[in-house]
């Protein structure tokens, strides 16, 4: 079944954080390259990480390329063949992790905003002086290949600003794979300040564009957002926030408390959110509890 059509029949369960759960299996994440080094170092690690979310009852997994870049991979001596093999397996992993499902599930190709190649913390923040144009260049290639492995969807995920929004709106046109596009936002503004209403409404007359909303935020942040896309857009509202700890860039690592809760759940879903999961620091007992919350068997 295609992903469109699952969507008009419920709503489905996103994974959770994946580095959180690499890094609770014993791997060290401390390089700009982040789980994406795992591609090329350890792919069965990946495998077991994406398994572990599709037995929580993920209904999607998100690939290990939010942070796979040809320039970021360049970086660290590997070619941009190379690259675009990894960028393929990304792909291959998830959808091979989801073959024992016994049901239908689904592979989502992520596509993290230039700031995550930077690893500095700035796709919290955007505005990374570059134009409309040159953000569209960096992309499209990334997002060729990641197309050609044929994910079911690509996730645009963590887009801090509209500029970025506008240029992956852009580098997505005749790919044909369908897109979900999802901010990173505080309060009613993306990171970058701009209105949320004004983000939304750039995805309203994408066809490309599946699904729209917020990830990588606080909980607390992500209701008014999913009730704001749909009124917006009109489209399926995807929502994956974090476990509510705050991302220290400079020391990197997460503080503050966690208040990600599967109680949450039904009013994402309330307000329109058909796509409904976790980001950073949510892992697979997190996601066990959501998929109880959307399917009616989660214990009161």
């Amino acid at each position: 079944m295609k992903l469109a059509d699952a969507l008009t029949s419920r709503p489905l369960v996103l994974d959770g954080g994946l580095s959180n759960q690499l890094e609770a299996a014993g791997h060290d994440l401390s390089d700009a390259l982040w789980s994406a080094r795992l591609l090329a170092d350890r792919p069965e690690a990946i495998a077991a990480a994406h398994r572990a979310y599709y037995e929580a009852g993920a209904d999607i997994a998100t690939t290990a390329s939010y942070q796979a870049t040809f320039e970021g991979f360049a970086k660290h001596g590997i070619d941009a063949v190379s690259t675009a093999e990894l960028l393929r397996l990304s792909v291959e992993l998830a959808r091979d992790a989801g073959a024992d499902a016994g049901r239908d599930v689904w592979v989502a190709a992520s596509a993290g905003p230039y700031g995550a190649m930077l690893a500095d913390g700035s796709e919290y923040r955007g505005r990374y002086g570059l134009t409309v144009a040159e953000l569209e260049r960096f992309h499209r290639p990334r997002l060729e290949v990641l197309a050609d492995a044929e994910p079911d969807v690509l996730a645009l995920e963590t887009v801090p600003d509209t500029d970025e929004a506008r240029a992956l709106l852009r580098a997505v046109r005749g790919l044909g794979v369908p897109a979900w596009l999802s901010y990173t936002v505080s309060g009613g503004y993306t990171r970058a300040g701009q209105p949320l209403a004004e983000a939304f409404a750039l995805a309203a007359d994408a066809d490309e564009i599946l699904a729209v909303g917020v990830n990588c935020c606080d909980p607390q942040d992500a209701d008014a957002a999913v009730r704001l896309a749909a009124r917006i857009t009109g489209k399926p509202v995807v929502a994956y926030p974090n476990s509510g700890e705050t991302w220290d860039a400079a020391a990197r690592t997460w503080r503050g408390p966690a208040h990600f809760t599967a109680g949450r759940v039904a009013a994402l879903r309330d307000a329109g959110a058909r796509l409904i999961g976790g980001c950073c620091r949510v892992g697979p007992e997190a996601i066990a509890r959501v998929a109880a919350e959307l399917s009616g068997t989660a214990r009161p």
